[in-house]
């Protein structure tokens, strides 16, 4: 058993609380990590909240992580201790049905277990203060040491700077395969990005990589504008300037509406703005953000009769244990980037400030 810091959530709605923790070492196909670096997505947040109908507490969140494999369970042949890996979030068994299908990347190996914040076996490997607590989307990256299944890491480039490639645990391969893989975004194509945070820059950077021609950036926070447009955007608005609804404006701009939009905020009205605001005929709009629960779409049908598709992304629809190594390679050869997206380095006992941060937009 290791003892380390974690930041335990304890409680929806409270503030992380820096404790020591207990990790229990691996059992048969685990492998527990030394975390290196972290970041903060808006998804921990969400369960932070008390919104999320899956949130277990007390927890451990977190799920856009790096680290070094410190030991492994009996059965583990993909990693070996001293591995550089990345947990991942959504695994890749390669033996379930959704696994062998090349349509998807939903592997359900320990969706039911994972959902439940517990590893496959049905336990967890943390307690604190003789209490048990839960694991996060199957990889907790909130705490110094955590233990995943062996089917959700991959292992990485060891000479990869872990504080930049965490990112590629979520936020940025989620926006950049939104483009390329979900939108299979075409060269010389219109786009429009709901939401320019993280996810939202990324989706830009991949909509720019396949050779969009016009990438309009849509946030009512215009601080965000320079940021998108060194990814990438042609030009950025807010619909605060408008007195009309913003599929409209952008249905005007674009002569009749754009080819590819994206949602990358998780609020519904804005994914029903999205969908409008794309072409008759061909516009494609994809769903990247994620909505409380409960939450309903809603369009007329004629806007999808009339030739519009409107689809969801989970991971950029990347298949993770083959697809998380080549992302980093793509970095490290600057076909990708990763290093701009980094707006804060903190220690981890300031991870509160991490998400007061984010919550500002900065």
């Amino acid at each position: 058993v290791i003892k380390c810091k974690a930041a335990v959530a304890w409680e929806a709605g409270k503030p992380l609380s820096f404790e020591e923790v207990e990790v229990a070492p691996p059992k048969a196909h685990e492998v527990r990590i030394k975390i290196v670096a972290t970041a903060v997505c808006h998804t921990d947040a969400y369960t932070l909240s008390g919104a999320d109908p899956e949130g277990c507490f007390p927890v451990i969140l977190g799920h856009e992580g790096a680290g070094i494999v410190e030991s492994v369970g009996e059965g583990v042949t993909k990693v070996k201790p001293g591995d550089t890996v990345i947990p991942l979030y959504i695994p890749q068994c390669k033996e379930c049905k959704f696994c062998k299908n090349p349509k998807t990347n939903l592997c359900q190996k320990i969706r039911i277990t994972q959902g439940k914040g517990l590893m496959p076996d049905g336990t967890s490997r943390f307690t604190c203060k003789g209490k048990q607590v839960y694991h996060f989307m199957g990889t907790s990256t909130f705490s110094e040491y955590t233990v995943v299944a062996d089917i959700s890491v991959a292992k990485i480039d060891a000479a990869a700077p872990l504080d930049k490639v965490c990112l590629l645990g979520c936020g940025i391969s989620t926006g950049y395969g939104a483009a390329v893989n979900t939108a299979k975004v075409e060269p010389g194509s219109t786009c429009a990005v709901f939401g320019l945070g993280g996810v939202g820059l990324a989706v830009i950077m991949g909509c720019k990589i396949a050779g969009a021609s016009r990438i309009i950036g849509i946030d009512i926070n215009k601080d965000k504008y320079v940021k998108a447009k060194e990814f990438g955007a042609t030009e950025c608005i807010s619909p605060e300037d408008f007195k009309k609804p913003i599929q409209e404006v952008l249905v005007e701009m674009t002569d009749g509406g754009v080819d590819y939009s994206f949602e990358c905020i998780g609020n519904v009205q804005v994914m029903r703005a999205a969908l409008e605001a794309c072409h008759k005929g061909w516009g494609v709009s994809v769903i990247v953000g994620v909505a409380a629960a409960g939450q309903e779409i809603s369009t007329r049908p004629f806007q999808l009769v009339t030739g519009r598709t409107w689809k969801g992304t989970a991971f950029g629809g990347w298949k993770s244990v083959d697809s998380v190594p080549k992302l980093v390679t793509d970095y490290m050869s600057k076909k990708i980037k990763v290093d701009e997206f980094v707006t804060h380095t903190l220690s981890f006992n300031k991870i509160n400030e991490a998400f007061d941060l984010m919550h500002t937009g900065k």
